[in-house]
C-alpha cells in the first residue's frame, strides 16, 4: 500500500475475493462496516506481528480433553 493510498482499494479487493471464494453474499450497505472491521483486524495483526519475542520464549502448551 502506498503512502497516498488510503487502503480502501486493497481492502475492497480482499473483501471481494474473500467473499467470492467463500460464497458469502454481502449486501452493498454492509461493505463499509466490513471494510472498517477488516482494517481494525489487520491493524491488530500488524501490532502482534511486530512484537519481537525473546529467543527463550516457549510456545504455550496445548491441552486436549
Amino acid at each position: 500500500m502506498s503512502e497516498t493510498d488510503d487502503g480502501n482499494g486493497d481492502l475492497d479487493a480482499l473483501i471481494e475475493v474473500g467473499t467470492r471464494i467463500l460464497g458469502l453474499p454481502i449486501a452493498p450497505e454492509w461493505r463499509e462496516a466490513i471494510r472498517l472491521h477488516l482494517a481494525i483486524s489487520l491493524a491488530h495483526a500488524r501490532a502482534v506481528a511486530g512484537f519481537a519475542l525473546p529467543d527463550d520464549t516457549d510456545p504455550a502448551p496445548v491441552f486436549a480433553a
